[in-house]
């Protein structure tokens, strides 16, 4: 069993190699076309209208009598690189395809640096070679100089493959400097297949998925080059979803890879829901498509029905590491979704709740005050493909915002705060002191205890974090806090007090909920006495453009508010890189066609957040303001009493 994905820019032709690789395998008795909307794997209507993948697909073919592959077309776009991402943590390789045309675009670099870091195996396959304007020579070379210099094509002549080889295998580079002739041709395919298998070096074909020119040696470097899935069918049971959707009655159908261990069906996901597996689909390397099994094995993917709590990225179990996800950055771009029916709003909140499960990433963000509903992005083309799924998959018509950036908060300073059950106006039965501390970036929420734990029940201790961590989403000026040390300093609560007839008496004692509204009002507190200050979030982006038109660009990139590096000469032009703001990505993407007479080329992708200069931006909140003690007491209090 090999798990493959196949990854690429978007219209570098993945798709079409699919459809390839299926004929190839019998698996189907004539090509689809992305054209014609016919293709195994762009099963959804947007899809097949739009031509291009918006969601993984997942399919089967027999790479000979003892290899089965599962086959993941993935998305090329990337508004939809959290696609991607949940699929790299069940691959054992991958094909990068790149087009002889356009040859390494944005999308191969990203997806290349990821797959290196993951240390996938990966194999690369020139597409498109029968088109006009085709340049396979150029674009190997593109390969080297802008991907990694560790790609060789298998049929290179044994002196060049030794060398390519023997620069990362010490043994391998002392037989070469001893040996009298060349290396032995089956020494160097051995070395070739294992560098492969460690993603120290990758492999190279060229050809075209339309014609199939190319196709039969991919298909061999995929059987010889990368390894086949492993884990042990007798060990614990772990695994990750990777994919939910919905089937024709609604009910949820989890896409999971099984890395060890046996499932079965009325088997509970262990570590998961408690709930049992009703039955499982395990795709059939005959017909491409899942049948029923009573189980699944490791190395496996399979569908799994039964599982109403089940959500993308959910374990199976204990996950291994190099499973995990987290391989891009979070969206850093919102909008507020609103039907165009007033009396809509129940549905359409419903509707984007199910878009949530199959893409938890774009992040519904409730807003209960102004019944509004904010969902986060990548990029434009992401917000029209939401808006016509509401449409098409769910009848319900809306409108959006204008798109803004999400934003972060950081702690300037240490700050402290406490409410003492019973003293200076707090109504509730609690006590809870808080102390907020600046932590290094990405090393995320750490709640600590400065007091002893068995200082009142663990349930209301629980409360408290859990309301800590829940209210860091919204900070001073409404955005989140994702870095911080928080400490808890005090805690007191009123034992359980009861009437003569043992009646609990909730208006004496102290109730979780106590601690729950509390916990916002200290924690808000808090951050005031330390400060905090807005991040914008910023891209890297490289641009490659003819040399004769850096001015007016350098005047663009000015007023957008983008840092440029010094500019280097390449061959006829020039490449510019540097840091843009997130926000100014797409206002640039649409200037630089006329700036630049089409031939600039751009790729930026998330780098890091910087300090907002000038006033901070302010987003809308969606609680009850613990900003403002007024108007929050009296909006919990009056809650809680009714």
């Amino acid at each position: 069993m090999v798990n493959l994905g196949i990854l690429a820019h978007v219209d570098a032709g993945k798709t079409s190699l699919t459809e390839r690789l299926l004929y190839a395998a019998g698996v189907i008795d004539a090509i689809g076309s992305v054209d014609d909307g016919n293709t195994q794997t762009d099963s959804m209507s947007l899809e097949r209208q739009r031509g291009i993948t918006i969601r993984s697909a997942v399919v089967a073919f027999a790479l000979d009598e003892d290899t089965t592959v599962n086959l993941i077309d993935t998305p090329g776009h990337p508004d939809f690189i959290a696609e991607v991402e949940r699929v790299l943590g069940v691959l054992d390789g991958a094909v990068l395809v790149v087009s002889a045309v356009e040859g390494v675009q944005a999308q191969t670099r990203v997806l290349m640096r990821t797959l290196r870091r993951l240390r996938i195996p990966t194999l690369v396959f020139i597409n498109k070679t029968d088109r006009s304007g085709a340049r396979p020579q150029a674009v190997l070379d593109e390969l080297r100089t802008r991907l990694t210099p560790a790609v060789v094509a298998p049929t290179a002549p044994d002196d060049e493959l030794a060398e390519i080889l023997a620069e990362r295998d010490d043994d391998l580079l002392a037989a070469y400097l001893d040996a009298d002739g060349p290396l032995p041709r089956a020494r160097l395919r051995a070395a070739l297949a294992a560098q492969t298998g460690r993603a120290r070096v990758h492999p190279v074909y060229q050809g075209s998925a339309i014609t199939g020119e190319g196709t039969d040696a991919l298909l061999s470097g995929i059987r010889e080059f990368l390894p086949a899935s492993a884990g042990d069918p007798g060990a614990p049971v772990s695994g990750r979803v990777f994919k939910v959707e919905r089937g024709p009655a609604g009910e949820r159908i989890a896409y999971a890879r099984l890395f060890a261990g046996t499932l079965a069906v009325r088997d509970r996901l262990p570590g998961g829901p408690e709930e049992k597996v009703t039955a499982i689909g395990v795709f059939d390397r005959e017909r491409g498509t899942d049948i029923r099994r009573a189980s699944v094995t490791a190395g496996q993917i399979a569908k799994l029905w039964g599982l109403s709590g089940v959500r993308v990225g959910d374990p199976i179990g204990t996950v291994p590491a190099g499973a995990a996800g987290g391989h891009f950055p979070a969206p850093t771009l919102e909008t507020v979704v609103e039907p165009c029916r007033p009396g809509e709003k129940g549905t359409l909140h419903a509707a984007l709740a199910q878009l949530a499960e199959q893409d938890p990433l774009i992040n519904l963000r409730q807003d209960d005050l102004r019944r509004e509903i904010a969902v986060s992005l990548y990029g434009e083309v992401q917000k029209e493909v939401i808006q016509a799924t509401l449409a098409h998959e769910y009848g319900v018509a809306a409108t959006f915002r204008e798109t803004t950036t999400i934003h972060v908060e950081r702690l300037t300073g240490t700050g402290e705060a406490v409410e003492f059950n019973k003293k200076n106006g707090n109504p509730f039965l609690a006590t809870v002191g808080l102390r907020v501390e600046p932590a290094p970036v990405g090393s995320g929420v750490t709640y600590r205890l400065g007091v002893e734990l068995g200082s009142m029940p663990y349930a209301f201790m629980a409360a408290v974090e859990d309301t800590v961590r829940s209210t860091l989403r919204e900070g001073l000026y409404g955005w989140e806090i994702p870095d911080v040390v928080v400490t808890m300093t005090h805690s007191g609560y009123s034992p359980r007090q009861s009437h003569a007839h043992a009646i609990f008496d909730k208006s004496m004692s102290s109730t979780g909920a106590d601690f729950r509204h509390l916990t916002p009002l200290v924690l808000m507190a808090a951050l005031r006495r330390a400060g905090t200050r807005a991040h914008e979030p910023m891209h890297r982006f490289r641009l490659d453009l003819p040399a004769d038109t850096l001015g007016p660009v350098m005047s663009v990139l000015a007023r957008l508010r983008a840092v440029p590096d010094n500019p280097r000469t390449q061959h006829t032009g020039c490449v510019l890189e540097g840091a843009i703001p997130a926000a100014a990505v797409h206002r640039l993407e649409q200037q630089l066609p006329g700036l630049t007479r089409g031939e600039a080329s751009l790729e930026a992708d998330f780098d890091h957040h910087r300090p907002v200069q000038g006033p901070p931006p302010h987003r809308e909140r969606t609680d009850h303001n613990p900003l403002n003690r007024k108007d929050y007491l009296l909006a919990v209090v009056r809650r809680v009493t009714a």
